[in-house]
């Protein structure tokens, strides 16, 4: 395989037939550093999370204060805006990514944006997903981790996502009030600490244990949203995303990780963040991740070192990473080892194809039908990244049946037997060369091309 292949399909999203071949593929990777606009206008027309959390802390306020009779009529408009707001950023997600002139870091942002997964089939994080993506990944991307990390985990769509907007320590003044009323429902929940520990930062069978877990939720407790009457329009704020709420916080010190952290409110937790951040299993479990995503399903060992002491070298830097990884001899190896997701598929199927944009609602239809539905992972741990996830005979038959569709009306006016090379230079093999060659109409030459092992893989 070229290396200029290999950096637009294997670090990039695919290869567009009008752009032209990268001449020095490693810098070019890396000069997107520069090009990158974290918060492009596309994205700053559909609002920012603040704005989102205002309108969902109005629509709370207006439910409390209607009638029994009229709540389920503002809860279905509700739906409704959260659905356009989820449809809206979809389509921004998938246009940016037909259209961007640093599609490394865009890859980099759906890598992130899969990490630290929300899931909006939980119906409370639907309109917040794009937001998410927007607010959250995209300007720390190119930053250090401890602060991705931080600005992913405070998120409204995270703390709403896995319940920790009204997790209260029993001891704290909220929960001692809650104890004394009848079918009190508010109390310690851990599902944030646990998924911060299990898969954003340390990973699975690190050495932590259980009392871990419920030591790092007690100092979560208080990371909640702002309610209506926090949101300081009235002095002329900008409207709050986030807030700590000394009340529901747990008083005391915490022990995690055989480290004491003293009370200190919100900077509790934010201190154990910082050394989770840092910690020797969190670079080694991003260093597999990243060599994962990007080289191979079973990532070469001394590659994961690598990228694991850069991480740790450089006190989680993420360009220092990336660097390392964009300069690793086994990122460049000849085989295309990493079979698509449908996502990968869908978008590099597209740029070939000259897209430049797609509406959020055909994004959406697109994905769902392909098996990898936007933003809805089903699971904190995000999508599958290696073959078994995505490689079974079903999945492989919708792809074919996608790729007739979106050859049909293209058959008449792209040659594919021209476009083939363009798109896979170096990798077109002679097996598919001649099946393009041979097919019985242009529209199934294209869907040939869109289906053959070669464009499966990157």
């Amino acid at each position: 395989m070229h290396t200029e292949a290999i950096a637009m399909n294997r670090f990039g999203l695919g290869v567009r037939p009008d752009e032209a071949l990268p001449p020095a593929p490693r810098r070019w990777l890396v000069s997107q550093f520069e090009a990158y606009e974290a918060r492009p206008a596309a994205w700053q027309a559909l609002g920012s999370t603040a704005s989102r959390v205002r309108d969902f802390a109005a629509h709370q306020r207006a439910l409390r204060q209607a009638p029994e009779s009229e709540r389920e009529a503002l809860r279905a408009a509700w739906r409704r805006t959260e659905r356009e707001a989820y449809l809206a950023g979809a389509g921004v997600r998938a246009t940016l990514a037909l259209q961007t002139p640093a599609p490394f870091v865009e890859r980099l942002v759906h890598f992130w944006s899969n990490h630290f997964a929300v899931s909006v089939d939980k119906v409370q994080a639907m309109g917040l997903a794009g937001a998410f993506e927007a607010d959250a990944i995209r300007p720390q991307v190119l930053g250090r981790f401890d602060d991705l990390l931080l600005a992913a985990v405070r998120h409204p769509a995270m703390l709403l996502y896995l319940d920790q907007v009204q997790s209260t320590g029993p001891d704290s003044r909220a929960g001692r009030r809650a104890a004394l009323r009848r079918n009190n429902r508010k109390g310690l929940n851990e599902n944030l600490a646990r998924e911060i520990l299990e898969l954003h930062t340390l990973g699975v069978r690190s050495g932590y244990t259980q009392g871990d877990v419920t030591e790092f939720a007690r100092a979560l407790t208080g990371w909640t949203l702002p309610d209506a009457a926090a949101q300081g329009e009235a002095q002329g704020e900008a409207p709050a995303s986030f807030r700590f709420d000394a009340a529901m916080h747990e008083p005391g010190s915490r022990t995690v990780l055989g480290r004491s952290y003293a009370e200190g409110g919100e900077d509790q937790a934010r201190a154990i963040l910082r050394d989770l951040a840092v910690a020797p299993a969190t670079a080694r479990h991003i260093a597999t991740k990243l060599a994962r995503h990007f080289v191979a399903d079973d990532p070469p060992p001394a590659l994961v070192r690598r990228l694991a002491e850069t991480f740790r070298a450089s006190g989680g830097d993420l360009p220092a990473v990336y660097r390392e990884l964009a300069a690793a001899p086994e990122a460049w190896a000849a085989e295309a080892l990493k079979f698509k997701s449908p996502w990968d598929w869908a978008v590099s199927s597209l740029r070939a194809l000259g897209r430049r944009e797609l509406p959020g609602q055909q994004a959406v239809n697109l994905m769902n039908q392909l098996g990898q539905p936007v933003w809805n992972p089903g699971s904190p741990a995000g999508f599958g990244d290696v073959a078994a996830a995505w490689a079974a005979p079903d999945a492989l038959v919708r792809r074919v049946e996608m790729a007739q569709r979106l050859a049909a009306p293209l058959g008449a006016v792209v040659d594919a037997r021209a476009l083939a090379p363009r798109v896979l230079p170096g990798t077109l093999g002679e097996p598919t060369r001649k099946a393009i060659a041979a097919a019985d109409s242009p529209a199934t030459a294209l869907a040939l091309l869109l289906a053959s092992p070669e464009f499966l893989r990157r």
